[in-house]
Parts: structure tokens; sequence; C-alpha cells
């Protein structure tokens, strides 16, 4: 069998506010990054310096075109809990990862806190477009 690799038709992208989910359709990318960071210190009597990294959470982004009025319902969720209107507010980033060879992976973002978030146009005839990013401190693979 051939080694094939995964491609953004195998990715699936859900955004869990309060166990409600967000249904965003157009999708055009998303990106997830483990923060770390090395730290280095030299030692007298030594040759090489050693190394140690910390962990610092997780950042990511998902950038779409707006397709349905529910991009900012989501949006109105994030400004509530923002504004501590609803502090309780938990909201989860999930990406299925479905591998040609049929195995899953999947990424849950937990407890995502979020950045700047509008609509752009670009002209009269480009569809709105908007960039989510989000960062937060634990994420967990199944």
């Amino acid at each position: 069998m051939a080694n094939q690799r995964i491609k953004g038709q195998e990715v699936e992208i859900s955004i869990i506010a309060d166990g409600q989910k967000q249904t965003f359709t157009d999708i055009q990318s998303s990106e997830f990054s483990q923060e770390t960071e090395t730290t280095e210190e030299g030692y007298l009597g030594e040759k090489s310096n050693r190394y140690d990294e910390i962990y610092k959470g997780y950042t990511g982004s998902v950038s779409m075109h707006n397709s349905s009025p529910e991009l900012f319902s989501f949006l109105q969720v994030v400004k509530d809990r923002a504004q501590r209107r609803t502090p309780g507010t938990v909201i989860n980033v999930k990406m299925t990862l479905a591998f040609p060879s049929g195995e899953r992976s999947r990424i849950i973002m937990e407890d995502a806190f979020f950045d700047a978030s509008g609509v752009s146009f670009g002209s009269r005839t480009d569809y709105g477009s908007t960039s989510i990013p989000f960062k937060g401190s634990n994420y967990r693979v199944i």
C-alpha cells in the first residue's frame, strides 16, 4: 500500500462553546502549534551547554469564509465571556484528522481563549472572511 499523506479534505474543525457545537462550513485553513521554549545553561568543566524545554501552552487559528450568521453568535459568546457576563463558559476547539490509512487522531484544544476576530470584505466581489486566532494552556490527543 502506498504511503499517502493527509490532505485538508480529511480534516474537520469543530468549536464547542459550553457544550454547543458551532458549525462553520467554509473553513479555508487552520493551524495548531504546541508552544515550547528552550533554555540553555553552561557549566564550568563541561564542554557543551545543557538544554531544557518549557511547555507554554498552544496556539491556533481558523480562517474561513462567512456563510451563516452563526459566526456572530459565536463571537457574542466570546465577548460575553471576556466581559465576565458568563464567566463559566468553556470553549474547546477540536481538530479531527482522518488519515488515508483509516486511522484517526483528534486534537482537543481545551479551554481556548480568543484574540481579535471580525469580518473583512476585500472588495465588492470578494467573500467575507474571518480569522479566529486562539490560545490556551492544555491540549490532548485522542
